[in-house]
């Protein structure tokens, strides 16, 4: 194992999960978004951020639960229909050539790069305490989280956020989910694929438990529009490369 390119990841994994557990979303964009742009395969790239994810969102969970970030009834509804639609996406992923897969999967991270740079370009007041239709979003964002390696925080918190709900109870809740997602993720990927990425794993989990304590009182005090601005033109410019690349090379 490189151990230089560890501690790269570890670093890596420490930054993800630091911007992740505050704002709710980018962990998983942010290291697909990395092992691809290093020629990792699209699903080895998900299969390996998830199985990293496995303990850095269960920290992260445990630790919005103890802030009492969390709104349980959301939690429920979010909960099933994401693991459902996770399990489809990582067992489609898996059963896709990865050469075809990787324009789409970076066309789609480098929409969800946009989506968060236009969240921290918008300002919108908290306006409501329920949310709409979120057995829907669940399914919908489990799945595309599977196949993008990435994603559920983007298209959950961003659209709770853009119904009204209060920023601490919809990161919380959303990162609380994430876990059940997640684990639901990865055994799907270990029936489905054998290949994964070892030295992008240890790093990435390593990095992200260690930062995962400290997002769940980053989220009261960060500047959340400048970091969020930050992640999203990092991952634009990360996935409109691999983009370019795919096509090229196709």
């Amino acid at each position: 194992m490189d151990t230089e390119l560890l501690l790269w990841f570890v670093l890596l994994g420490f930054a993800a999960q630091l911007v992740d557990g505050a704002l709710g979303m980018a962990y998983g964009v942010i290291g697909s978004t990395v092992l691809m742009s290093m020629g990792v395969p699209p699903a080895v790239a998900s299969k390996s951020v998830h199985a990293a994810e496995v303990v850095t969102t269960g920290i992260s969970a445990a630790s919005h639960i103890a802030h009492r970030n969390v709104d349980w009834r959301l939690f429920r509804r979010l909960a099933v229909p994401g693991a459902i639609g996770g399990v489809i996406g990582a067992t489609l992923l898996a059963h896709i050539d990865g050469a075809v897969a990787q324009p789409w999967v970076a066309a789609y991270l480098l929409l969800l790069g946009a989506a968060i740079l236009w969240r921290a370009l918008r300002a919108r007041v908290a306006t409501r305490a329920e949310a709409r239709h979120p057995r829907a979003l669940g399914f919908v964002a489990g799945m595309l989280d599977a196949i993008g390696g990435g994603g559920w925080g983007p298209i959950t918190t961003s659209t709770l956020l853009g119904q009204g709900l209060t920023p601490r109870t919809a990161i919380g809740t959303v990162n609380s989910v994430e876990f059940v997602v997640t684990v639901a993720i990865t055994i799907a990927f270990v029936v489905a694929l054998d290949t994964v990425y070892w030295t992008a794993i240890v790093g990435l989990l390593a990095g992200g438990a260690v930062a995962a304590p400290l997002a769940a009182w980053v989220v009261r005090h960060a500047p959340a529009r400048v970091m969020m601005a930050v992640v999203g033109c990092v991952v634009i410019a990360l996935s409109g490369w691999n983009l370019y690349r795919s096509l090229v090379a196709a």
